[in-house]
């Protein structure tokens, strides 16, 4: 057993070298700054490259191109950046590149306030691109999450070519805790799909009943198009009607449709009536409430969802399942909880938020149990 004392920018890069990664741009921005600091220790011993960009528009640009040549590539920022970023994640969404994007949220909007948390990028996250295609976004809790998701974000770009974003914040990310990295169960390591050796190659060709194209680095010497306009299987740009709209429904249900696979949560189902629904930083203060209220006799149960986007939605029906009624509590005044009522429209669900730079407590989850 070997511990560490690290803040959760560190657990996040510490899980992007063990997942692979050996290319990070990023530009420097309170909270996310350690996560570049990082990766520029980690990765030249590794033979990988650490950028600083001119700005955070360059530096996505840098890992959209170091992944076309085959890399596993990540980036940090925080929610001016992410804004910045919104045009490059259409692009990586279209011509299917994969990437790993952490948002390291602080309190907006615009500059806001660089030391302060909050939740406050979870719609934009899915929402900020053109398009309405579906991402991935991953929401951990403490650092054994930033590590461990990290991982498994990797191996989603990997596996679907698309952004995978982790949604962490200040308090998660540059708060220091106690971990055993060698003691967290590590995923399988999962890389891109290469076609056989001699077959005919497309750059977005689908066949034999897959959902992602084979992927080619470009200067493999095969010949690899890519483009950010509409494209056939070719890559060329297409006007077929046909093509684009066979092209959309793949991008949307290559995603959807395999959700339950990677719907990582956390629970505590309890014979209670009632049932505490949250993500991020503030599931600390409701594990606290959930212990405390058993010890009263007054037991609530509690769904942690660390798979935000797409949205899980068998999970969270099979735990709703027996709850009269649902509490979300986000640190944001109210992103997620629009998601429950649309999936549980015959259960009560209140929501508890707030997005003032301060954390959500026990004590001010209790008091809405009690008095709602």
């Amino acid at each position: 057993m070997a511990l560490s004392f690290m803040e959760g920018n560190e657990a996040i890069a510490r899980g992007a070298m063990a997942a692979g990664c050996r290319f990070f741009a990023g530009y420097p921005i309170t909270p996310a700054t350690t996560i570049l600091n990082t990766m520029l220790q980690l990765l030249p011993p590794e033979g990988g490259m650490c950028i600083q960009g001119e700005d955070e528009i360059a530096s996505i640009g840098f890992c959209l191109g170091a992944s076309m040549a085959g890399l596993k590539v990540m980036t940090a920022t925080s929610g001016p950046g992410i804004s910045l970023y919104s045009e490059q994640i259409s692009f990586a969404i279209g011509s299917e590149i994969p990437i790993v994007i952490v948002d390291v949220q602080r309190l907006g909007p615009s500059t806001g306030s660089a030391t302060r948390g909050a939740d406050g990028d979870i719609n934009f996250l899915r929402w900020g691109s053109s398009s309405g295609l579906p991402v991935v976004v991953l929401a951990p809790v403490d650092i054994r999450d930033c590590f461990y998701l990290t991982m498994q974000a990797f191996n989603l770009a990997e596996t679907f070519r698309c952004p995978v974003f982790i949604a962490s914040n200040k308090e998660i990310g540059m708060t220091r805790e106690s971990v055993d990295l060698d003691a967290i169960e590590r995923p399988d390591i999962i890389e891109r799909t290469a076609p056989s050796p001699g077959e005919p190659f497309l750059p977005f060709q689908i066949s034999n009943g897959q959902t992602v194209p084979y992927f080619l680095p470009i200067g493999s010497g095969i010949p690899v198009r890519q483009t950010s306009s509409t494209h056939g299987p070719d890559g060329y740009i297409t006007t077929s009607a046909n093509e684009i709209a066979a092209n959309q429904w793949r991008l949307l249900n290559k995603l959807n449709d395999a959700v339950d696979r990677f719907s990582y949560f956390e629970d505590r189902m309890e014979n209670s009536d009632t049932l505490l629904l949250t993500y991020g930083v503030t599931a600390r203060a409701v594990r606290k409430v959930a212990n405390s209220r058993k010890k009263k006799g007054k037991p609530v149960s509690v769904l942690i969802l660390k798979t935000l986007w797409p949205v899980p939605e068998k999970l969270i029906r099979e735990k709703g399942r027996s709850a009269k009624r649902i509490m979300v509590i986000e640190m944001n005044l109210g992103q997620y909880v629009g998601e429950i009522r649309r999936i549980l429209p015959d259960r009560q669900v209140d929501f508890f938020g707030q997005m003032d730079g301060r954390l959500i407590t026990p004590r001010q989850i209790e008091e809405v149990l009690d008095h709602g």
